[in-house]
């Protein structure tokens, strides 16, 4: 019974018989880079929790939890998601309105709902739902783009990212007009058009900065210049810069970084674990880090480049770009090269919700690649 669950027709007119992992829909070259990274981030976070056995029993729970979500998701069809596409996108509208009206406050903002049994932030639902629905959108209305479907994607992309900075949560908005963009980007938008939204931008950024609250402000001016306040807004990007430059080549050695391990270093096991790994592990350990995070962002390229209809290329390219970007900016702000927007680094920092989140972006590129439909002649 079992062999022909995993029978399949090929061209030669012959069978051949798929793998297990094959059958549970999993890509084995992006799992293993996931184990790899993961199983790095455990050994990174044991020292920058100061060697808490909690924190990694807590951790390993996320990461099992999020295993269990990634082969769920691996198991849809990607014609599933793209029904349920508009659902989801309104669902999660609806739950960053109830952040604002009954959401608890955690670290200064209403970022959280409680169930009673659990407690999310429906802001990293959004990552998912936003790139779904706009992917849905131009699925449905066919490519290229016009200006009547760019001023709807706009629309689309903006009302989640003005809810959730309204919590406020700046570095999760950031990332959702990007994973937004991203699609827009994909979906064809010429460079002359991104020359003009980056223009208004720029010329927008005077309103922008009134609406912003006092600490995204100081965050801005820190950026230009942390050491006009080195014992308050400048303290974070200081401390990571000591971390990263003590470490050298090789690092100080696992167990033995000094600003982690005597609290110079806030936030050393979410925002800013990737300072502990530069000064634990030095310029060789970052460096197998980033080849690790890259091996997966290839993987998910090329994943993205076999996909076989638009909504799945579209879908599977937006998914992987905002992984990138996500690496991208935590490392940027912990070096000192973007402002710190409060943005974890992606399968190493310490946390459920948004491992879970991630996790289930893989699971769906998963799912994109296998199930795309055998060629036959």
């Amino acid at each position: 019974m079992f062999p022909n669950l995993i029978r399949l027709k090929t061209q030669d007119s012959g069978t051949q018989y798929r793998t297990i992992w094959q059958c549970l829909h999993l890509d084995i070259p992006l799992l293993l880079g996931l184990m790899l990274l993961i199983t790095l981030g455990l050994v990174i976070l044991y020292s920058a929790s100061n060697q808490s056995l909690t924190v990694i029993e807590q951790q390993i729970l996320h990461i099992s939890l999020a295993f269990a979500v990634m082969i769920l998701f691996a198991q849809i069809p990607p014609i599933t998601y793209l029904r349920f596409a508009t659902w989801i996108y309104g669902i999660a509208i609806l739950l960053l309105i109830a952040v604002l009206v009954v959401g608890q406050i955690g670290k200064g903002a209403e970022r959280w709902l409680n169930l009673g049994f659990m407690r999310f932030q429906p802001s990293e639902i959004m990552k998912l739902a936003l790139p779904l629905f706009l992917c849905w959108y131009f699925h449905r209305i066919h490519l290229p783009l016009t200006t009547k479907s760019l001023w709807i994607a706009g629309t689309i992309i903006l009302i989640p990212v003005l809810l959730t900075a309204k919590q406020p949560d700046l570095g999760t908005a950031i990332l959702l007009l990007l994973a937004g963009g991203s699609v827009l980007l994909l979906a064809g938008l010429s460079w002359r058009l991104l020359g003009m939204m980056s223009i208004f931008l720029l010329v927008s950024a005077p309103i922008i900065w009134h609406f912003m609250h006092d600490y995204q402000r100081q965050r801005v001016l820190t950026f230009f210049n942390p050491e006009r306040d080195p014992l308050g807004s400048g303290y974070h990007i200081i401390q990571s810069k000591i971390a990263i430059g003590s470490g050298g080549f090789f690092g100080k050695g696992w167990l033995n970084g000094t600003q982690s391990h005597l609290h110079f270093l806030p936030e050393h096991s979410t925002d800013f674990i990737f300072a502990v790994c530069g000064e634990e592990f030095g310029l060789i350990g970052s460096l197998i880090l980033i080849t690790f995070f890259m091996v997966i962002i290839l993987r998910g390229l090329y994943i993205t480049l076999n996909a076989q209809d638009t909504f799945s290329r579209l879908l599977a390219g937006s998914l992987t770009l905002t992984v990138f970007m996500s690496f991208f900016i935590n490392m940027g702000m912990v070096t000192g090269i973007l402002p710190v927007v409060g943005l974890p680094l992606p399968l190493i920092s310490y946390g459920g919700t948004s491992m879970v989140t991630l996790m289930a972006s893989f699971g769906i590129l998963m799912s994109i690649q296998t199930h795309r439909k055998l060629v036959t002649t």
